[in-house]
This record gives structure tokens, C-alpha cells and sequence, in this order.
């Protein structure tokens, strides 16, 4: 498209104007997740609040059945395009997902969307309402309690059209003297990371 403009009201002076794409070209995850932006997040989640919530939770849930699992799972979902939601408003008020939704307050912008899970895959707390409540079935939880204490997992960048961002998920392990209790899932804008690494940022 071209766009002409005078030029000291004299000459005319055209300019040709290609239109830009609103997405930017796809970042690079691993090399923007480094080891400190890792060790930042492990300082907000291994936290007793964290620990004693998923806790309590394990012991809670300790015997629930793959049936019972799902249950909970269709009635998380049933309740999101529902006035009455019991099970979603008891999990985003407590202290854990209070505890949650404040650091992504904290962060800025960083942190999209942080949520724990217990032994089961099963949400324990979160900063916001997330699509499902059983998470055991996806790879941010299989690819951590289900392969190790210290599994890390950094999933692929998706586009967030909506809002104009990149963004990815960072998955790990969680533990209590060793032993592992469950995962925690922590979405980065990673447009916004990318904007804080970069010099003189």
C-alpha cells in the first residue's frame, strides 16, 4: 500500500508500506529459562505454604480412585460454565492459590499463570482458574513427579493471540526432604522475559 505525503508542500514523496504481522518470530525458550530464571522460581515455590498445602492435600486425596479422579476433573470443567462453582471457588480461596495469585502480581507481568499439583495431578492451588483440574494426563506432570525428584520440563513456546505474547510453561518436581509430593507448572510471558534480558533493558 502506498502512502504519499508533500514534501514542504512541493514535491510529493511516496512511501510503501508493508503490513506488519502482530506475532513476532517464536523465541527461544531454553536459551531464555537460565538457570537463574529456574533458581528465581524454585525460591517463590519451595516455600513452607507450598509444601504444607500439597501436603495436606496428598494426605486428603491419598486413596482417591481413577474414576473419583476424573469425576472431580468433569466437575471442575462443568463449573466453569456454571453460576454454582463449589470446587473451583474453594481452590482459588485458599491460602496457596492467595499465595500464588500475589506473585504473579509480584512478577510484573513475568508469570502468566503459576499452578501446583499433588501426587495425583490434581490441582492444589492456583493464580487463576485453569482450563481442567487433573493435569496427571499431560506431559507438565509427566515429564516431572513421574520421572524424578529434581525432572525439569520446558514445553514449547505457544502464541497467545489475545493478548500479543509469547508464551511457555515451565514444569517441576516438587519435594519435602526428599521425597517427591507433586508439580508445579509456572507460564512465562516469555515476550516479557526476552524484553528484561535484553541489554540495557
Amino acid at each position: 500500500m502506498g502512502i504519499c505525503k508533500s514534501l514542504f508542500a512541493a514535491a510529493a514523496v511516496c512511501v510503501m508500506v508493508s503490513p506488519v504481522s502482530a506475532q513476532t518470530a517464536k523465541p527461544d525458550i531454553q536459551g531464555l529459562i537460565t538457570p537463574s530464571v529456574i533458581e528465581d522460581m524454585r525460591e517463590w515455590i519451595e516455600t513452607d505454604i507450598v509444601r504444607i498445602s500439597v501436603g495436606a492435600q496428598n494426605a486428603r486425596l491419598a486413596k482417591q480412585t481413577q474414576d473419583q479422579i476424573d469425576a472431580l476433573d468433569k466437575q471442575w470443567v462443568a463449573e466453569r460454565e456454571s453460576d454454582d462453582k463449589p470446587l473451583i471457588a474453594a481452590t482459588l480461596s485458599n491460602p496457596l492459590s492467595v499465595y500464588l495469585a500475589r506473585l504473579q502480581g509480584k512478577s510484573l507481568g513475568l508469570y502468566a499463570e503459576i499452578f501446583v499439583m499433588d501426587q495425583n495431578g490434581l490441582n492444589v492451588g492456583q493464580s487463576s482458574i485453569t482450563g481442567d483440574y487433573w493435569q496427571g494426563d499431560e506431559a507438565k506432570f509427566q515429564k516431572t513427579y513421574d520421572v524424578s525428584g529434581d525432572a525439569l520440563f520446558i514445553d514449547d513456546p505457544e502464541w497467545d493471540e489475545d493478548n500479543k505474547i509469547w508464551r511457555g510453561q515451565v514444569s517441576f518436581t516438587l519435594t519435602d526432604a526428599e521425597k517427591k509430593i507433586g508439580a508445579v507448572t509456572m507460564e512465562v510471558n516469555l515476550t516479557e522475559l526476552q524484553r528484561r534480558s535484553s541489554p540495557g533493558a
